[in-house]
């Protein structure tokens, strides 16, 4: 090839240092991804997360990384139910039949109540999930299980989203969801009432699996909270500052719900156009 045995060996240095230097780039990405999750993250969100920004990096190649940097994402852990079913309050028909994916905003909304463990007692969270694009819209947390926590987290969503009358609201048959002021503020709304089957989380799945990821991503971790306060603060933080904004969800097709409503807005914008 008229080169000279000097530079075919200048070449083969020039090439390892790149392969080298690329090695380097992507440990630093993949490090700083990784710990922007709070250490959730596997291999897949990853890849989406590196694509997303422009960073050339298979999946195979990622999950290879994260195996030698030794970084392996939490694993989910069982939680107990908080649904007080044992009542005589009228119970809403299952409307919704786990028709999960409506395909607009402001469509079905999916409502439920899990507990947080505090050095100072337990902390109540109640939070109403667009389905459409699996934000939180609305959230509430108390030191009690009364109408009043989910009440104000549905009070939220309304001020917030402002949607149409003739939202579906989904939950389970807890009495909070059955109380007669409960049910007064979704008729006031315009609001359709839906339950879950007794006995049946399934019936309310996507938001048993934001809780599921809640758990896994920020309590367990933690392990405790010191106090209510701070775990209020946590948890403020990792539905507004991160999982609305930028955990991406394998539902969404690894957007997160603000980026995939964003994206669902521009859509319909320019249909209209």
């Amino acid at each position: 090839m008229d080169l000279s045995a000097n530079s075919y060996y200048l070449w083969t240095r020039d090439k390892n240092g790149k392969r080298e230097a690329r090695k380097n780039r992507l440990t630093v990405f993949i490090t700083a991804c990784f710990r922007e999750s709070g250490d959730t993250y596997g291999p897949l969100r990853i890849h989406k997360e590196l694509k997303a920004q422009l960073v050339p990096c298979s999946r195979a190649y990622a999950t290879r990384m994260m195996r030698e940097l030794k970084l392996r994402s939490v694993h989910k852990r069982a939680f107990r139910a908080t649904t007080d079913s044992k009542h005589n309050l009228p119970v809403s028909p299952n409307v919704l039949d786990r028709n999960f994916c409506p395909q607009a905003l402001n469509t079905v909304y999916a409502s439920d109540i899990t507990y947080i463990p505090t050095n100072e007692g337990w902390l109540y969270l109640a939070v109403v999930l667009d389905l459409c694009s699996r934000k939180v819209v609305g959230w509430s947390m108390q030191k009690h299980m009364r109408t009043e926590l989910v009440s104000a987290a549905l009070r939220m969503a309304i001020d917030r989203r402002k949607p149409a009358k003739g939202v579906l609201h989904h939950s389970d048959q807890g009495s909070q969801y059955a109380s007669k002021n409960y049910q007064q503020q979704l008729y006031t709304a315009g609001m359709i009432s839906s339950m879950s089957r007794k006995g049946n989380c399934w019936d309310n799945a996507p938001v048993e699996s934001f809780f599921a990821s809640l758990k896994k991503e920020l309590i367990y971790p933690y392990k405790q909270f010191i106090t209510r306060s701070l775990a209020e603060q946590a948890i403020f933080r990792y539905i507004e500052v991160w999982y609305n904004r930028k955990r991406r969800h394998s539902t969404l097709n690894y957007l997160s719900p603000e980026s995939f409503e964003a994206r669902l807005t521009e859509k319909s914008q320019s249909k209209a156009a």
